[in-house]
């Protein structure tokens, strides 16, 4: 195991960042916050991973407390979005692209089928249905790893479908556009990175589309010097919201790039998450960043930097220590993205080892293998626990806290590669060949 002095780098920035500011983090992310019981998109109410429930499931098998288990038509990686008693999920069926609504009850109530055209990939690691859907309540939105893009009311009937690529361009990357789109007060945000060749013609771009119709609200291309595989994302954006205003971060093609929400302009950057001096043409992003009260952590790839980034940087911020609050040089988390909470950061890594560190600082507090197998899940907190999903079907229960306390090991004997969600003290968990429902 490596030593935290020789992870860690502090920064030269003098700020600090308090446990009690995290207090104002349910004001500072707004009005998703007012509907903490559901789970509206892929990382949850405020895009953090973070459920307000105050009790969650910490123990079940394929038999016990499984309220109940619905087939689904094929394999994926999305995430189940929940909003009142209706829960959305797209999958692969055949050669379809399709988008299910199923009731609590865990009764299928409609299917629509989004596109064609499916693209298996990496073997069993993902498909052309791997973005997770998202919803307000009175639509849901779908979009595919082909560049279809679909919006439907929650009886299924169609409002709109668009392809991203007939509008953007063609996409080029290896492994399809797994990038979930964010949506945030009738707005949608897509991050497009991708293809190869010339930095200043490649066709990457940051959109946002009014959610109600489609229609483009602002576009923004998203120049990199990246080379090869390095310019292709498989990462999402996020936002990050305080008094200042709205950011857009987005992850991939070697940077951290902040947008403002509004308009689209680059607000500032951050590089060097693939050193030039030892660059790696292979190192893609798939987890995506987290944003907390005054920090965005940031991880990379293979192995790579963690950074914690203040949001309030201006231009090129790569080499601004004020900005960089600090960097862990190794240990990233390769596939499962970043978790923040009550001033801790949680690092899943891909090989079950969870590390937990300082926010204010990014001082280690412990590293611990929780279960040698893949995770590919992003972990969720819910009523004092995380919850870490490995490809097995099994997902680890660890207490939160400054010190390692493992709670529970639970089975599901499926495949599995969504992240959790949980709405109303209910977890729900999305296998490679069903849906459950876990709690008594």
């Amino acid at each position: 195991m490596e030593s935290p002095s020789a992870a860690l780098r502090p920064a030269r920035s003098a700020r600090l960042l308090s446990s009690q500011a995290l207090l104002s983090c349910l004001l500072l992310f707004g009005a998703n916050s007012l509907h903490a019981e559901n789970w509206p998109q892929w990382r949850g109410p405020d895009g953090n991973g973070i459920s307000s429930a105050p009790a969650a499931p910490l123990k079940w098998s394929a038999t016990e407390n499984v309220r109940w288990r619905t087939p689904l038509p094929g394999p994926g990686g999305a995430t189940p979005v929940i909003w009142g008693e209706r829960i959305f999920v797209t999958s692969v069926d055949g050669d379809e692209l399709v988008l299910l609504c199923i009731d609590t009850a865990g009764k299928q109530l409609w299917r629509n089928v989004v596109s064609t055209g499916n693209k298996d990939v990496r073997g069993d690691e993902g498909n052309s249905a791997s973005p997770s859907p998202c919803t307000d309540g009175r639509h849901v939105w779908a979009f595919m790893g082909n560049g279809a893009l679909a919006c439907y009311d929650i009886d299924g009937k169609q409002v709109w479908k668009l392809d991203v690529q007939d509008r953007y361009g063609k996409l080029n990357i290896a492994f399809g556009m797994t990038s979930t789109p964010v949506l945030d007060k009738g707005r949608l945000f897509l991050q497009l990175i991708h293809g190869e060749g010339n930095p200043q013609t490649r066709e990457a771009k940051v959109v946002a589309l009014d959610a109600a119709t489609g229609a483009e609200l602002w576009s923004a291309d998203r120049p990199s010097d990246a080379s090869r595989e390095c310019e292709h994302s498989y990462a999402s954006p996020i936002l990050y919201r305080d008094d200042s205003g709205e950011q857009l971060i987005t992850h991939g093609a070697d940077y951290v790039v902040s947008y403002d929400a509004g308009n689209g302009k680059e607000l500032w950057r951050c590089g060097e998450l693939n050193p030039k001096g030892n660059y790696n043409p292979t190192l893609r992003f798939v987890a995506s960043p987290v944003a907390t009260d005054g920090a965005i952590i940031v991880p990379s790839a293979k192995n790579g930097p963690v950074l914690s980034l203040s949001p309030r940087g201006k231009g090129d911020i790569t080499s601004a220590a004020p900005y960089r609050l600090w960097t862990r040089e190794r240990n990233t988390p390769d596939v499962p993205s970043p978790l923040v909470h009550d001033g801790v950061v949680y690092l899943c890594r891909e090989n079950g080892t969870l590390i937990c560190v300082d926010l204010a600082s990014g001082e280690e507090l412990y590293q611990e293998r929780v279960h040698g197998q893949r995770h590919r899940a992003s972990p969720v907190y819910a009523a004092g626990h995380l919850y870490m999903s490995a490809r097995d079907g099994r997902v680890s229960v660890v207490k939160t806290g400054r010190k390692f306390e493992l709670v529970a090991q639970n089975d599901l004997n499926e495949a599995l590669s969504a992240s959790p969600a949980i709405a109303d003290g209910v977890l729900y968990l999305r296998t490679f060949d069903a849906l459950y429902a876990i709690g008594k």
